[in-house]
């Protein structure tokens, strides 16, 4: 009886999805960009202050642990029309750039290495055993931080997936969504895509070109990170053995794919229309997001 409950309660919630984003053959193509990581350093800011600036709708996550949040507030200050999330963070994944809690190391011992930073994994950080107790006040923090620095927080996600890692954690930040009245990014039914990381270097845009004209009816989320290739970004290196060689590099493409000419045109005859998670929350609300299982984006 439980289980038919739930799987008519999953057709239902799919109809009304359909209602705002259809996801039959004649339906609607739309795309949500999300472009991760600011506030991270200066030249990631001022790429994403470069994105703005073309006039593409976007969604930028931030992460409110990092040092330079506060050169990313004072530019999404200035462009209120952008869809702003608080990327969740307990990694520092930066060899001699490191950060920590917000609430500090000595509030939370079970989140950070010998000299008080976060791990550079997951992997790292759950071998440390962390206090559940601990996460939920630092993960509350860096809300409260984001929500009284004056510009509107619209959803919540997660840096290297870390916030969502288990049942339990996952539990917690949806509770903490409600709590604070936020979306949580792959609640509504998005399709997702990171394709121009993983594309190799030269290949980026066109990567992100081939992509958008095979796009299919409904939501589409493409999450991008950017970046200027400058002297900062070219010292930062990655801790963690999975990371990208010549990251700077490859920021630096993933943000021009975003600024190439051929982009427009593929939206419009593509007929491939352009939202954010502001948009989102407004048209299907709060109330009606879905756990995505499985998914740490």
């Amino acid at each position: 009886m439980i289980t038919r409950i739930i799987l008519l309660v999953i057709f239902f919630y799919t109809l009304f999805l359909s209602s705002f984003f259809g996801q039959d053959k004649d339906a609607e193509t739309y795309l949500l960009i999300r472009c991760d990581d600011m506030g991270m350093c200066h030249s990631l800011n001022a790429a994403m202050e470069k994105v703005i600036e073309s006039g593409l709708p976007i969604s930028t996550s931030v992460m409110f642990a990092c040092p330079w949040y506060q050169e990313a507030v004072d530019i999404l200050k200035r462009n209120p029309e952008v869809s702003v999330g608080v990327h969740l963070t307990l990694n520092s994944e930066w060899k001699n750039y490191r950060w920590g809690p917000v609430i500090g190391k000595e509030a939370a011992p079970s989140l950070v290495d010998s000299n008080g930073y976060f791990y550079p994994s997951r992997s790292k950080l759950f071998e440390n055993n962390p206090k559940i107790e601990e996460i939920e006040k630092e993960l509350r923090a860096q809300i409260e931080r984001a929500i009284n620095s004056g510009i509107k927080i619209d959803y919540l996600d997660y840096h290297m997936g870390a916030a969502v890692q288990t049942k339990e954690l996952r539990s917690l930040v949806e509770n903490l969504a409600k709590e604070y009245k936020l979306g949580m990014s792959g609640y509504f039914n998005e399709v997702y895509s990171n394709i121009t990381y993983g594309a190799s270097l030269g290949e980026k845009t066109d990567s992100l070109l081939s992509h958008l004209r095979n796009l299919k009816p409904g939501i589409n989320l493409q999450v991008v990170h950017v970046g200027l290739q400058n002297p900062e970004m070219n010292a930062l290196i990655d801790l963690n053995t999975f990371g990208l060689k010549n990251m700077s590099k490859h920021r630096q493409e993933e943000m021009e794919s975003l600024l190439s000419p051929e982009l427009p045109k593929i939206l419009k005859e593509k007929n491939i229309k352009l939202i954010t998670y502001r948009d989102l929350i407004e048209r299907i609300g709060l109330e009606n997001m879905q756990r995505a299982e499985d998914s740490d984006y």
